[in-house]
């Protein structure tokens, strides 16, 4: 009965999820087994306890969706996100950690994840996470949210090396785009630019147009991602 009961929770997809996961804990990845394996759409592939495992896992068959904590043997979870993103684009992986700092989330985002979720989290967010990021690339908990508008605030001049010549956006939207990042409200942004606020909702209609993404918190992503952001506003 409860099985039948959190299926009801669940939207469907029409094809099934393929899932790895990740994590030095057997007793941990052994809960996740069990928890997984009550939704019919999804399907566990692999359970690996390191990184060694998971490339040799990934060499014979890549994952929609990897579930990875970020304290890991042989590589810590920053380094091992990134280096999965370059070479398996199109698995997206969901960090999972006791850790729930801002340094942590904003870090482990930067480097490629979609989503962040602590340990103790409940089942239904877990299947939430899972089928967000499989539909639409991203799952934003509140703590990721802050987490990232406030990295972005304190990090985002320091890495940025992408040129006005290189970028698929105007100036005026890049100075946007950090204003957004920067926590501005749209009059806010418009007084700053001396420009009017029908304009500055046009620019920000682009930029989510020209990013393919959804809400401010996924274009403060997309920025960091791609060293976008003006470090001069």
């Amino acid at each position: 009965m409860m099985k039948k009961t959190k299926d009801r929770l669940i939207h469907q997809p029409l094809n099934s999820i393929k899932i790895g996961i990740v994590d030095d804990h057997k007793l941990f990845r052994l809960g996740l087994m069990e928890i997984l394996g009550q939704v019919k759409h999804f399907e566990l592939i692999f359970e690996v306890e390191s990184y060694s495992q998971l490339l040799e896992e990934m060499e014979l068959q890549v994952p929609d969706i990897i579930l990875m904590d970020i304290e890991m043997p042989e590589t810590d979870g920053i380094d091992g996100c990134k280096h999965i993103v370059e070479r398996f684009p199109d698995a997206k992986i969901i960090a999972l950690s006791m850790h729930t700092a801002d340094n942590f989330i904003f870090y482990m985002m930067k480097a490629g994840a979609r989503s962040y979720l602590p340990k103790d989290i409940d089942e239904q967010t877990l299947y939430k996470a899972i089928e967000t990021v499989y539909t639409n690339g991203f799952y934003f908990t509140d703590a990721v949210t802050a987490a990232m508008l406030n990295g972005v605030k304190k990090n985002y001049g320091r890495r940025s090396t992408l040129k006005y010549g290189e970028s698929p956006l105007s100036k005026r939207e890049l100075e946007v785009l950090t204003l957004i990042c920067n926590g501005l409200t749209t009059a806010e942004i418009a007084q700053k630019l001396f420009i009017s606020i029908k304009t500055v909702e046009g620019h920000r209609k682009n930029l989510l147009e020209k990013s393919g993404m959804s809400n401010s918190v996924s274009l403060a992503v997309y920025a960091v991602k791609n060293g976008m952001l003006d470090e001069r506003h």
